[in-house]
């Protein structure tokens, strides 16, 4: 409705222009214009597609409404309440575009949701700047600045006959190569400035002229540079993966902050760097990236870390306009709250790399110029220190968190070693089936509730996915690191495969496990009758979730954030994570697999989970077989078969180590003189011996003289 996007407005008028705009009236007077960002500039997200708000901006120029209609990003639609987007959003309503590269120079308005940050970033860039487009576009910004058709203009275009090969001081003296330094306390007087009291708490280390960050970056793609730059087999080798038309930054650092950071690790996007030009912006994925070794112009530095982006196919780019890449510093001053800077390095292509040629003006909204944010602007073409020895560097971020968590970690670990006991000292445990029973079931409570809703350490199958996909492109260990539980928990389970199997996980560490064993008990309490499946029609079900993790581990070396959402077939988030407080489908889903485990104990473990699966397939390195059969297992007993929450033992008494779950409620059988007929046998035995030791013990008694009398 008109009133949902813009306060006052009764109706629209016809979508029309370039870019695409409707007019807002309330009865017959123009109140502005009502437009989807994504018809104006670049919204995609990190889901690979554009999130869509509608905004309204009045004749004013101060936008007035915004109202998000459809995005797909992973994280708003897994564990991001949606609540918290539009919130966001909002914090840009009552912005007059005339102020927002001054408003948004350090930082968005609005505080970005955690966990969500290129999501957020993306919403935030491109309500700012189609705002711009569209006051450009409509004439707000007064005569000569409105859209249309403008006359044939001389432009500039890439010579591409031009391939002399040049040194890195002429690289970086003539402009092919710019560069952006920023110090440490530069850094600190600019969060100063913000006014944020939790990151002005948290200063970065060092002293005021160690070097923070030293940014370079080149337009490969350009004939000359990319000689000079990457040498003539890597220009060779970069011919060959560019489409026509299509183009290439190199981009280097060295100091304290790395331009890539960790999210291009966990997803595929490089969320700290964006190509800006005009109202267009382009972020790269890691399909977008090539790491470089080396730069191989003579005199060039030794950076720790060089990358080759092309951009993206499709994306408009125009290599001979100018155009920035901007920079996001983030602050960590909590375990999830996070303070951002943006610093803009201007790039424009020196001229004796074009040509003229003679083309028509683009249709629409016009060229803007090129603009960084003062600081940056100030401090990229002024400073140039090196970054020098011996600076002390930050306490990284995943070692502040763990400091946070000390209380957590300890809990999890003191859990950890009386697990690990109870698999060294099982015997001892398992002898005594009382205090076993209880002992389980305290700890199954424990894993729910502590480790589970609590603490939410649910391991899923996309920490397997994200590991592989790290492994395939640039790993770093710092991302990993971030949850420690989390990581200490793979810890655990990489150690217990080697001894056991994935069971030490299943059957005791998995909090979804935990609740599905504890509902089923807790509907045989209630008398609900559990159906008997088949072992032949068992043995072909439990094949299913091998199939669903070779999918999704398929769809990962595609598109891992797709993999990511259709890992759903996890209920994990719906049950533990979020607590099954999510939108239905996902809630009734969870829900319809805790009843299926009242009738089938442990439903999805065995028939459906990914996670199991890909533990299950490693597990098969094991070094030890922990768990003790009699001969007549299986042959002719069939109990412990019969009683395996998992059906892991097959009729002829093997036990799958696969399936297995080490519940240790067959060891408990193993032991148990009431249950097992082989200790049955021996209880019997033992009795029977007894008693005649008794018997004889008495008939000896009674045989024996009298005491003589002789003494008295």
């Amino acid at each position: 409705m008109p009133s949902d996007v813009f306060p006052g407005a009764d109706r629209f008028g016809a979508v029309e222009g370039t870019p695409p705009v409707a007019a807002a009236f309330a009865g017959n007077r123009h109140l502005g214009y009502v437009y989807l960002n994504s018809d104006v500039v670049n919204s995609v997200g990190y889901s690979g597609k554009p999130i869509n708000i509608v905004i309204g901006l009045s004749d004013a120029g101060v936008i007035v409404g915004a109202k998000l209609v459809e995005h797909h990003e992973p994280i708003v639609l897994i564990g991001i309440p949606q609540s918290k987007v539009e919130h966001f959003i909002q914090g840009y309503v009552g912005l007059n575009y005339r102020d927002i590269p001054s408003v948004t120079r350090n930082g968005p308005p609005v505080d970005i949701v955690s966990g969500a940050t290129v999501s957020m970033m993306v919403i935030g860039d491109s309500i700012t700047r189609s705002a711009i487009a569209i006051a450009r576009a409509t004439g707000l910004e007064g005569p000569g600045q409105t859209g249309g058709q403008a006359a044939p203009q001389e432009t500039r275009v890439v010579d591409e006959q031009k391939s002399s090969v040049e040194d890195w001081q002429t690289l970086i003296g003539d402009g092919s190569v710019r560069r952006l330094h920023l110090t440490v306390g530069e850094i600190n007087k600019a969060f100063e400035r913000t006014g944020n009291r939790g990151a002005i708490r948290h200063p970065e280390a060092g002293d005021a002229d160690d070097t923070f960050i030293d940014l370079y970056v080149a337009l490969v793609s350009v004939p000359s540079i990319g000689r000079s730059l990457l040498g003539e087999e890597g220009w060779e080798r970069l011919k060959q993966r560019l489409q026509p038309g299509q183009q290439a930054l190199l981009i280097g650092g060295e100091g304290e902050y790395s331009f890539k950071g960790s999210g291009y690790v966990r997803g595929g996007i490089f969320d700290r760097i964006e190509l800006l030009q005009d109202e267009n912006s382009i972020r790269f994925r890691d399909r977008n990236h090539q790491r470089i070794g080396d730069i191989e112009a003579e005199g060039a530095p030794e950076l720790p870390e060089i990358g080759l982006f092309t951009v993206p196919r499709g994306m408009a780019f125009d290599p001979a306009a100018p155009w920035r890449l901007q920079l996001l510093v983030q602050r960590a001053y909590g375990a999830r709250d996070k303070a951002f800077l943006t610093f803009d390095l201007g790039y424009t292509l020196p001229g004796k790399y074009t040509r003229v040629a003679q083309r028509p003006a683009a249709v629409g909204v016009p060229p803007a110029p090129a603009s960084s944010s003062a600081l940056a602007g100030e401090i990229g073409s002024t400073q140039a220190e090196s970054a020098l020895p011996g600076a002390p560097a930050e306490e990284p971020l995943w070692q502040k968190i763990w400091r946070t968590k000390l209380i957590q970690i300890a809990v999890l670990l003191v859990a950890l070693l009386i697990l690990t006991a109870v698999f060294f000292f099982q015997d001892w445990l398992v002898r005594r089936p009382v205090f076993y029973e209880r002992f389980r079931i305290g700890f199954l409570v424990f894993t729910l509730v502590w480790l589970g809703w609590y603490a939410q350490a649910q391991l899923s199958v996309v920490n397997v996915l994200t590991f592989s996909n790290a492994l395939r492109t640039d790993f770093h260990w710092e991302y990993f690191l971030m949850d420690p539980l989390i990581f200490i928990l793979w810890f655990a389970v990489v150690a217990s495969i080697l001894f056991w199997n994935r069971g030490a996980f299943c059957g005791w560490l998995c909090p979804f496990g935990a609740l599905q064993e504890l509902t089923n008990k807790a509907g045989r309490l209630l008398g609900i009758r559990q159906i008997e499946v088949p072992f032949g029609l068992h043995q072909r079900l439990w094949a299913l979730k091998y199939i669903i993790f070779l999918v999704l581990f398929g769809l990962a070396l595609y598109d891992l954030a797709l993999a990511e959402r259709m890992s759903e077939v996890e209920p994990f988030k719906t049950a533990i994570v979020l607590r099954f407080i999510r939108s239905w489908p996902f809630v009734a889903f969870a829900v319809a697999l805790l009843v299926a485990n009242l009738f089938i104990e442990r439903f999805f473990c065995r028939y459906l989970c990914p996670l199991g699966a890909a533990l299950a397939i490693p597990a098969r390195i094991r070094m030890f077989d922990w768990l003790r059969r009699y001969r007549a297992c299986g042959n002719p007993c069939q109990r412990c078969a019969n009683e395996c929450p998992v059906q892991a033992i097959h009729p002829d008494g093997v036990i799958n180590p696969n399936e297995c779950i080490q519940c240790l409620h067959c060891q408990m059988l193993y032991h148990h003189d009431q249950k097992c007929p082989v200790m049955i046998q021996k209880r019997l035995k033992e009795e029977r011996r007894l008693v005649v030791t008794t018997s004889k013990g008495r008939a000896a008694r009674t045989e024996a003289p009298a005491p003589s009398s002789a003494g008295k």
